[in-house]
């Protein structure tokens, strides 16, 4: 028999939970990667948009910057959306919407809209693609969320650190499928057709078979109960009716802004590898060897959310320490490319691009989940679950603000005062988002003892339960 126990008249049932937890682990997983899966495949065709649909190059550098823009935009008001109704209808509409801009897209092409009206063909493109940035605005704050309601802080960093690899399964899926597609006789346009119909299908899915927190399957956690225990202790009568906290209350959450701010620089350090590098490395090899160079950066970055997460696990969820030391670490590897990267053997440029993917992708992955799930728990928000969707939203929306603003000066850089002022530009973004982490560094080095996000010691004659492993 395996264990079962009541609290607050909810089954805390360890093999349930477990079974719950791999289901709503892998369903999040899919939907990230479903959402990259579409996202990633209309780049992988735009060659084809060019040059069989006619669509002006200076055009789909705008529908680029357009859904940066409003991806950032509604990464604010899509986590609050989560923390405010039914989240896996949020994050499940989010795909279907993905679904139906990726259609009219291909849409555009079918009836031949680009060769009409100019004004028209602009307004067409842009306006879906601005859709396209909000609704995939969905994926990052909401479907962590609905994590973060499941996981606690057991082996948070590995689990979170694992579960952000989503990003790279959609693109490489994308990249195989768009690569099948051009090498047979079907129509381009089915490389956007079946990522667009694996959206739609994995939105109906997230909406009827996602649960999205163990209230509402009858089964209560440890970390429910604690925040039970939290809201208890401040005065709150019940934590299932609480409203979502406000954008304020997140903003006041202490290092809220800070890691919103740090993100930011520290995403604009990843978007400037993952735009330029081809190009910089263009300049000393061939196209072929620039693409192929350049995939170790994003092979890099896979392991690199496990790598940070696990360690801070390891050192008592000490996140921002090590984050820092991955991204001081950084900055020599940032000067070596500097000076080195036009003279360097192929594999050493190699080995380095890959570490470069680590130290980048690790501090990135895991601030927009393990880090946001530690920060949506301090006892400020009084045991509120409807908090993370918000914090989330917080710090990817000011992440992308900042990286797309911060794209803008890449490319005066290089054009005035040469690549080295590029790279010594990403080295000053280092210095800046770690210094505005220090103040959490400090609070970690001197004072881990006190926990800002540990609930109350639980009342007299309450027996603990020994936590089994949250995923199995």
């Amino acid at each position: 028999m395996h264990e079962k126990t009541f609290l607050a008249g909810l089954p805390l049932d360890q093999v349930a939970i477990a079974k719950y937890r791999n289901l709503v682990y892998y369903l999040t997983f899919f939907a990230y990667a479903m959402s990259h899966f579409s996202r990633k495949s209309y780049t992988n065709v735009k060659v084809q948009l060019k040059g069989s649909a006619g669509v002006d190059p200076i055009l789909l550098s705008q529908m680029d910057t357009t859904f940066m823009f409003f991806y950032a935009i509604g990464s604010f008001f899509s986590g609050k959306l989560g923390d405010t109704y039914h989240a896996p209808t949020v994050v499940g509409i989010g795909l279907i919407g993905s679904a139906a801009c990726v259609f009219f897209l291909v849409m555009g092409v079918w009836t031949d809209v680009a060769h009409g009206s100019a004004a028209y063909s602009h307004f067409y493109f842009m306006f879906i693609w601005l859709v396209h940035g909000l609704v995939q605005s969905t994926g990052g704050p909401v479907n962590t969320a609905i994590m973060g309601n499941w996981f606690g802080s057991k082996n948070r960093g590995w689990i979170f650190g694992t579960w952000t690899c989503h990003q790279y399964v959609g693109n490489i899926t994308a990249a195989i499928v768009a690569s099948a597609v051009l090498s047979t006789s079907l129509p381009w346009t089915w490389a956007l057709l079946i990522p667009a119909s694996a959206n739609l299908v994995w939105g109906l899915v997230l909406i009827y078979f996602l649960p999205e927190r163990p209230e509402h399957v009858n089964l209560e956690t440890e970390e429910t109960r604690a925040k039970a225990v939290v809201a208890k202790a401040a005065g709150v009568a019940s934590t299932a009716n609480m409203a979502p906290i406000t954008f304020g209350e997140a903003l006041s959450i202490p290092n809220v802004v800070g890691y919103a701010l740090a993100f930011g620089f520290f995403k604009l350090i990843n978007y400037a590898m993952f735009f330029w590098l081809p190009y910089f490395l263009s300049g000393h090899f061939t196209p072929q060897q620039s693409n192929m160079i350049s995939v170790l950066y994003d092979v890099g970055m896979m392991p690199g959310g496990v790598i940070v997460g696990t360690v801070s696990d390891l050192y008592g969820g000490r996140r921002a320490c090590v984050i820092v030391t991955f991204m001081a670490f950084l900055v020599p590897l940032l000067f070596l490319f500097s000076q080195y990267a036009s003279v360097m053997p192929a594999i050493a440029l190699l080995v380095l691009l890959g570490l470069m993917g680590i130290l980048v992708g690790g501090p990135n992955n895991i601030i927009t989940s393990a880090v946001a799930a530690d920060l949506a728990e301090h006892p400020s928000i009084k045991g509120n679950s409807r908090a993370l969707g918000t914090v989330t939203g917080i710090i990817n929306g000011s992440g992308s603000l900042t990286a797309a603003l911060g794209l803008n000066l890449i490319g005066p850089l290089q054009v005035n005062y040469g690549w080295s002022a590029v790279w010594y530009f990403l080295i000053g973004c280092v210095i800046m988002g770690s210094g505005l982490m220090m103040p959490k560094v400090i609070k970690e080095l001197y004072y881990h003892d006190q926990p800002e996000s540990v609930a109350p010691a639980p009342a007299r004659g309450y027996q603990s339960i020994n936590r089994n492993d949250e995923r199995t």
